[in-house]
């Protein structure tokens, strides 16, 4: 029988802790600290290496109980400061954690929304949705829009969350127990963190949801850059994919989507390959096809297409439904 958890009602029910993470954003940082509402729980800034003293500055300039700043000696990324921000934060005690930018982009109004769905116990992952509003969505700049759009789909097919339409936001909370479960060291330190996470999330089977926010663009540098973003993240996609499938259908679990991958990779590729092998024989040597020998290679390729096909379907279909805050409990092992 599993153990339901008595979840928060609201935000400001729950111990929430807000991770900063800080590199250049001295000039923006501590209007955004004075803007988080007053029911945060914790308050973490993690400096990670930051040139311009971005951490000293809250230091000499924010002097709320409730901050403290963290420091990396070298540049770890921005995965790199969430992670040290979610275990100084689980540390803490905090039931929900959000990370919230430096640079003003995202609108700190807007934590309750956040936060809300963890809190009610509907989800155990949520994150901010730039798309849901075409109006909003003019207001991003074309090349970062153009991305988006780009890496959503990459994304959703890595992760397995289809439903998830801004899986690059990086206004996110999540609740301490599906954090608690994260392998954090093996996820991604650079900007590719937050899709990382999301095909983690998918292993563990955490519920996801998107809550609908308009993101701030006054002018603001971006540091991830559109066009290394469509070069670097789909290889990274690639294995993330590719693990996630070896966990989820071959070593967590065995059902009917390990059967229709393995039956229909059989049988594709080993249509395929028997299909170029007799082109080869035929284009370039005296061997004559004969329609037989062309149904050979076409049938089982065919079919084996028909049952990934099927094996995506269901993989698309088996999303977790139930959140893990109300199946597993804080003392069981993560």
């Amino acid at each position: 029988m599993p153990q339901v958890s008595n979840s928060s009602r609201g935000p400001e029910d729950a111990v929430v802790a807000v991770v900063v993470p800080c590199y250049r954003v001295r000039e923006r940082v501590v209007e955004v600290l004075r803007a988080i509402p007053s029911w945060v729980r914790h308050i973490i800034v993690v400096d990670d290496a930051c040139p311009d003293g971005s951490g000293r500055e809250v230091e000499t300039t924010f002097t709320d109980p409730r901050c403290r700043v963290l420091y990396h000696e070298r540049n770890q990324g921005v995965g790199g400061a969430v992670r040290t921000g979610i275990r100084e934060a689980l540390r803490l005690g905090a039931t929900i954690i959000v990370k919230l930018d430096g640079d003003g982009q995202m609108d700190p109004a807007r934590l309750s929304q956040v936060v809300r769905p963890i809190a009610e116990g509907r989800a155990d992952y949520a994150k901010g949705n730039r798309l849901h509003d075409l109006q909003a969505l003019a207001t991003m700049p074309s090349a970062r829009r153009f991305g988006n759009l780009a890496l959503t789909l990459l994304v959703k097919v890595a992760s397995g969350y289809w439903d998830i339409s801004d899986p690059t936001n990086g206004y996110i909370a999540i609740h301490r127990r599906a954090a608690a479960m994260l392998p954090l060291e093996r996820i991604d330190r650079g900007y590719f963190f937050e899709s990382h996470m999301l095909i983690h999330l998918n292993v563990i089977r955490a519920v996801v949801a998107e809550v609908p926010m308009p993101a701030h663009y006054a002018g603001e540098p971006s540091s991830l850059r559109v066009g290394r973003a469509l070069f670097s993240f789909p290889p990274k996609l690639l294995r993330g994919f590719a693990r996630r499938i070896a966990w989820r259908y071959f070593i967590y679990n065995m059902d009917a989507v390990t059967v229709f991958l393995l039956a229909g990779a059989l049988l594709f590729f080993g249509g395929v390959g028997f299909g170029a092998y007799r082109w080869y024989l035929g284009a370039f040597g005296d061997t004559t096809q004969t329609p037989g020998t062309v149904a050979l290679g076409l049938f089982p390729s065919l079919i084996g297409f028909q049952m990934l096909l099927q094996a995506m379907i269901l993989d698309i279909m088996g999303r977790p439904t139930v959140p893990l805050q109300q199946i597993v409990s804080d003392d069981e092992p993560a």
